[in-house]
């Protein structure tokens, strides 16, 4: 069993189980259900990506067992996730890095993987200079949970946000990652010390629907 942390591509959603595989929630300017996989698009996303990893670079991070994908955050410049437009309040600036949504296998859940995943972004983004991160929070949680495109107001809480634009559903959170006093640099053994539930591993397994990671 080996597990490591690699930049997110086409690749890896398109071998998860709905809704992530080809969501354009993010990426599209027209307002939509906040809910993903509210219009889903694998061609056009494997698109949004290229372009993206060709002007700024990877946007996101996933961790694998195996190769078989655990979970995974996905981040980018505002500009890139037109949808911003359509909330009540939204970024100022359109450069500002926006982490839009991290997934996590409803097996994998509640050891520690969303934890490890944004301190693997924030490692990232710090390293490529950013000095701060925004995200939509989520009031209200979708049912299922699984529907839910941004994160939970709990999670960011406890992940050092702060609220940058309050709002009644989806507030905006932010946080500076030169204020953060330290970013583990040891994300892969803590990938690696997790402990999850065994599972059976069938040649052809069906996949399991994916959960927004609280935890």
């Amino acid at each position: 069993m080996a597990r490591k942390l690699r930049p997110l591509g086409p690749e890896h959603l398109q071998s998860s189980a709905a809704p992530c595989n080809g969501c354009m929630f993010w990426e599209s300017g027209t307002p939509l259900e906040r809910r993903c996989g509210s219009r889903c698009d694998p061609d056009e996303w494997a698109a949004w990506w290229r372009r993206v990893a060709d002007e700024w670079g990877a946007p996101g991070r996933v961790a694998l067992e195996d190769d078989e994908v655990l979970g995974f955050v996905k981040y980018a410049p505002a500009q890139y996730f037109p949808q911003v437009n359509t909330f009540a309040c939204h970024p100022g600036d359109p450069d500002v890095v926006l982490l839009s949504c991290l997934h996590v296998r409803p097996d994998a859940r509640h050891h520690g993987l969303g934890k490890v995943l944004m301190q693997a972004a924030l490692r990232d983004l710090a390293l490529r200079g950013v000095r701060r991160v925004e995200a939509y929070g989520a009031v209200h949680r979708n049912e299922p949970i699984e529907d839910q495109p941004m994160l939970t107001v709990e999670f960011l809480v406890r992940e050092g946000f702060t609220v940058a634009q309050p709002d009644a559903e989806h507030p905006l959170f932010r946080i500076d990652l030169k204020s953060l006093v330290s970013i583990a640099d040891n994300i892969e053994a803590m990938l690696e010390s997790l402990r999850f539930p065994l599972r059976n591993r069938a040649p052809q397994r069906v996949p399991t629907p994916w959960i927004k990671a609280n935890h």
